[in-house]
């Protein structure tokens, strides 16, 4: 892609990657790798959360660390606690850019989320402040088995009994505005997999919708076993009804940011 200028508004970049890395070890230097050959020429941070990994994540990322020579982007090694929900938080709270892609470790669209994102101008110019690589849009291709099929629409419609929201699918891959997610990130407090649906819910909260943008679902993805069994579905469910006791804390929170 064509270099672009350093973006305006004071931010260190003009988009962070932040990638959660548990037992990573198998394929997140490609990931890496892949993330940096695409933006090359732009000012984009790569951030990488080890979480409580018990293979060779830890080592890799140093080892990446070490030998980066990029000169615009940039790669960030941070730790926290095990869970991806605590990992996005620490890496969104570090970031520096005007927009923040949180995804996962094996880049499971492409680049098919930051493609549709790049159609819609950044916040600052009159564009959405919250965009979602989502399998529920109905132009996206996902090819998955019946039985996870089942448990996404199953947890669709308590979602949307418990918490009223509208969004399709916020367990995707989401592009924040910066600011926003900077000053929502530390009143979020899911630890694991319904981060992202925490988030949602605050932002719905705030009346913003959130734009689902259409995927592939990539054939490294799809070959994966699921990382989401049917006790993290019932343990899931328990959550939503935590949230919505929240949902006074995380209406403020969003309608201050």
């Amino acid at each position: 892609m064509a270099a672009s200028p350093a973006p305006s508004g004071g931010f260190d970049a003009e988009l962070s990657v932040v990638i959660p890395a548990y037992n990573s070890a198998a394929v997140l230097e490609a990931t890496v790798r892949r993330f940096a050959d695409h933006f090359a020429g732009r000012r984009v941070e790569i951030i990488v959360v080890e979480n409580g990994s018990t293979d060779d994540t830890a080592r890799l990322c140093r080892e990446l660390a070490d030998g980066w020579s990029d000169p615009t982007v940039s790669f960030v090694p941070l730790t926290s606690d095990k869970g991806m929900g605590n990992a996005l938080r620490v890496g969104a709270l570090a970031s520096t850019g005007a927009r923040v892609l949180l995804t996962a470790d094996d880049l499971p669209f492409g680049f098919d989320d930051i493609d549709g994102a790049e159609k819609h101008p950044a916040d600052g110019r009159g564009g959405p402040r919250v965009l979602i690589g989502s399998k529920a849009h109905p132009d996206s291709r996902i090819d998955r088995g019946v039985g996870r099929v089942v448990m996404t629409r199953g947890f669709a419609l308590l979602r949307r009994a418990i918490l009223g929201t509208r969004t399709g699918d916020p367990q995707g891959t989401f592009i924040v505005d910066g600011v926003l997610l900077r000053n929502l990130a530390g009143h979020l407090t899911e630890t694991g997999f319904l981060f992202t649906t925490e988030l949602d819910y605050a932002v719905e909260l705030a009346g913003i919708r959130p734009v689902e943008l259409p995927v592939r679902l990539s054939d490294e993805h799809r070959a994966h076993a699921s990382r989401i069994s049917p006790s993290d579905v019932a343990q899931m469910a328990r959550g939503l009804v935590g949230l919505r006791r929240r949902k006074s804390v995380l209406q403020a929170a969003a309608a201050g940011s």
